[in-house]
């Protein structure tokens, strides 16, 4: 069974940090690229990182780059993404997903085949 799980959301102050997980099994890791995409309420999802696991090769949106960073332990099956200076714009649902390789660095979810439930960041000025 292909499971992608997501955790390390919740609520913190503005200017504070998160690190968010994505544990992943049931499927080759290593022939996929796994992205993190979020959901604000009233608003479309959002890809913000993706990073392939084959190669490392980092992707991220020009707006969340200096904040966030993506990496992966391979032993692990995880995807962690990490946010510094949170922002309560960042307050969305989180999610990640599994993407065939070849589609690394895309942000269409059409691309991504299996999705984890999500985690919940809030931010609070």
């Amino acid at each position: 069974e292909v499971q992608l799980v997501e955790s390390g959301g919740g609520l913190v102050q503005a200017g504070g940090s998160l690190r968010l997980s994505c544990a992943a099994s049931g499927f080759n890791f290593d022939d996929y690229a796994i992205g993190w995409f979020r959901q604000a309420p009233g608003k479309e999802r959002e890809g913000v990182s993706s990073i392939s696991i084959s190669d490392g090769h980092k992707y991220y949106i020009n707006s969340v780059k200096d904040r966030f960073s993506i990496s992966s332990d391979n032993a692990k099956n995880t995807v962690y993404l990490q946010i510094d200076n949170l922002k309560p714009d960042d307050t969305a649902v989180y999610y990640c997903a599994a993407t065939p390789n070849e589609y690394a660095g895309s942000y269409s979810p059409n691309s991504y085949d299996y999705w984890g439930q999500g985690t919940q960041v809030t931010v609070s000025t």
